[in-house]
């Protein structure tokens, strides 16, 4: 008698590594060797937003050093449940811009789709932390109705965003933006991402003929936010990216303990643009609930980026901007009212 067995589908490595990063604080700063009594302020994390850090970005932190500044961008605090006034859940105004199937329409001739809530890290200042991505049904992103209203609107660029679009499977996402590329207007395709940082395995073979192979140009916006985020998988993943014709953008967020100093930005600007990624934006923090302990004043941004100004050639200068509800496109930071 002849029996049947069915292979499993191989799990890729990228996603074992997502599935198996660190999700317990303690857990964390013992395998970082440091002391929690040397950190003030600990927090078990709410059940909406639990601690998730990849071992492969937790590798790039210093052991030993509570400040680091890895650490901080993923470390839960009390702060972050202390109630500030102008700090609130929906800063940017993503759920007034939201239609049914998760797609955002702020800016013209630009789409944005809301593509799935799963990231594989959880930084604690997200603007996104209180999306109700379930009340959105990212899984219904392009279903006909979508699709209709991007014909209808002219886009001539979608953008896709979460979450993180990349935790999505090969298969699934050849398939959204195959989608996508039945739109006659589409002239761009940006996908907004930091999984080749924080698991720099996610750029495989698989994944760069699926980008290569779109009908537009493509553009990855990372997040960096510090230049150690930047090792050496991470630059050998930007530049596969690079080589394969796929354009690089960063944008950071400027982040009080982590990176409001002009010499850090200036180290990543230049160490990104070695790996092939060009400076796009620094963006004031977004005052979403729970993040105030990471604001950095206006006017300090504005003196940090009159530094940079004096330090780095213009083509590889970010322009430092703000996000503000209602706003018909990214506002330059010396001009924006809080």
């Amino acid at each position: 008698m002849i029996t049947r067995t069915s292979e499993m589908p191989k799990i890729p490595d990228w996603q074992k590594q997502m599935a198996t990063g660190f999700s317990r604080v303690h857990e964390l700063l013992e395998w970082l060797e440091i002391d929690p009594d040397l950190l003030e302020g600990l927090t078990d994390t709410e059940p909406h937003f639990p601690m998730k850090v990849p071992h492969a970005y937790a590798a790039r932190m210093r052991k030993g050093d509570p400040h680091d500044p890895l650490l901080r961008q993923v470390l839960p605090l009390q702060a972050e449940k202390e109630s500030v006034p102008g700090f609130v859940c929906d800063p940017v105004g993503d759920l007034v811009a939201t239609g049914d199937e998760g797609m955002i329409q702020k800016y013209h001739g630009r789409a944005l789709l809301v593509t799935t809530g799963a990231c594989a890290i959880h930084c604690r200042y997200c603007f996104r932390r209180h999306f109700p991505y379930q009340s959105h049904r990212p899984d219904r992103v392009l279903s006909a109705d979508c699709l209709e209203g991007l014909r209808h609107e002219d886009i001539e660029e979608v953008i896709l965003s979460g979450g993180d679009p990349l935790t999505l499977g090969d298969r699934r996402l050849k398939s959204l933006i195959d989608s996508i590329g039945t739109l006659g207007s589409l002239r761009r395709l940006r996908i907004h991402t930091r999984l080749p940082v924080v698991v720099p395995d996610r750029v495989t073979n698989s994944l760069i003929d699926i980008l290569r192979e779109f009908r537009t140009p493509v553009t990855v916006v990372l997040h960096i936010n510090h230049p150690n985020e930047i090792d050496l998988q991470t630059q050998l993943a930007c530049r596969r990216l690079f080589e394969n014709g796929i354009h690089l953008l960063n944008q950071a967020v400027l982040l009080r303990g982590v990176n409001d100093d002009a010499g850090v930005l200036e180290r990543l600007c230049v160490e990104g643009f070695e790996a092939g990624v060009l400076p796009y934006y620094v963006h004031q923090l977004d005052r979403v609930a729970g993040s105030a302990h990471f604001l950095v004043a206006p006017d300090e941004a504005l003196k940090i980026e009159q530094r940079l100004r004096e330090r780095l050639p213009g083509y590889l200068l970010p322009r430092f901007v703000s996000e503000l509800q209602g706003e018909r496109s990214k506002v330059p930071l010396s001009k924006a009212v809080y």
